[in-house]
């Protein structure tokens, strides 16, 4: 609003319209709320822990008893072999990034929802909520692996150099679930059905992954169909990373990973289109 020398007063308008075309992403918008997506990210990790007497702890609790449990049950009661690794250290090195991608899956599938009342009342890329979902378990992934720090020093040993991919392994997990989002998001605005199905599948993914048993286990002929899952080339590639066991299948790994791009970009498309109608719909 401004003044003109006769007094006379003039309002400026800002009028916010949706993008037109298949393409327009508007992804330079999400940069410049970069400083928005800071704070959800925070809101996220206070509200995890908000009135918890062990606060960031969970984080280190939790994969302590889900390893104590798959060591009991799959490690010495069914005698699953490890491939000559000690077994929570085997099941931890997996367990681990399944955690992460199943919980930045769950947040970012019902992120919108649940920030319904501020996709109702204010202007912001919408991309930003399923980004901030699915960034926040990367803080309580850091956390844990103090737990692997102390079972590799109870075990006396050393992760190998091939420690330096980890990064990329952490990445593509987060690629792959930040692409599932972008679809299950808006449809479980949609249909609410979504948040009743997810906890199966993430169950079943978990059972279809080599978490508590290794890959050796799969037969031969069937490995390679085996490792386009792609969380199959996440979970080796940590536990290669971190204790030198065999290579993943790197091929399997780059046609997955293929198949989760094409995924990401026709699911940008996808969320573009249906962000429209979130406030409409919620």
């Amino acid at each position: 609003m401004s003044a003109d020398g006769y007094g006379s007063i003039h309002r400026r308008i800002i009028e916010i319209r949706p993008s037109k075309g298949i393409f327009m992403l508007d992804l330079q918008a999400v940069w410049q709320y970069r400083e928005l997506l800071y704070f959800l990210v925070w809101r996220e990790l206070k509200v995890r822990y908000k009135q918890a007497a062990l606060g960031a702890g969970w984080a280190i609790i939790q994969p302590i008893f889900a390893v104590f449990i798959f060591t009991i049950v799959f490690g010495h009661f069914a005698k699953i072999p490890s491939d000559g690794i000690p077994y929570p250290l085997f099941a931890l090195t997996a367990f681990l990034p399944w955690t992460y991608f199943s919980e930045a899956l769950r947040r970012g599938t019902g992120g919108l929802v649940g920030d319904s009342e501020l996709l109702r009342k204010i202007y912001f890329p919408r991309l930003i909520i399923p980004i901030a979902m699915v960034i926040t378990p990367i803080v309580d992934l850091f956390v844990s692996l103090l737990v692997l720090a102390v079972l590799f020093g109870w075990y006396n040993l050393l992760p190998t150099w091939n420690a330096v991919y980890l990064p990329g392994f952490v990445l593509m997990a987060a690629i792959l679930a930040f692409s599932a989002v972008l679809w299950l998001g808006p449809i479980n605005v949609r249909f609410r059905d979504i948040q009743h199905i997810l906890p199966f599948t993430i169950q079943v993914w978990m059972y279809a992954s080599p978490i508590i048993y290794p890959l050796s286990m799969v037969p031969e002929k069937w490995q390679f169909y085996y490792s386009l899952n792609p969380m199959v080339g996440v979970i080796e590639g940590f536990r290669w990373s971190l204790l030198g066991t065999t290579a993943p299948n790197f091929e399997a790994i780059g046609i997955s990973m293929g198949c989760v791009l094409l995924l990401l970009l026709c699911g940008l498309l996808y969320f573009k289109r249906m962000e429209r109608f979130f406030a409409d719909l919620i």
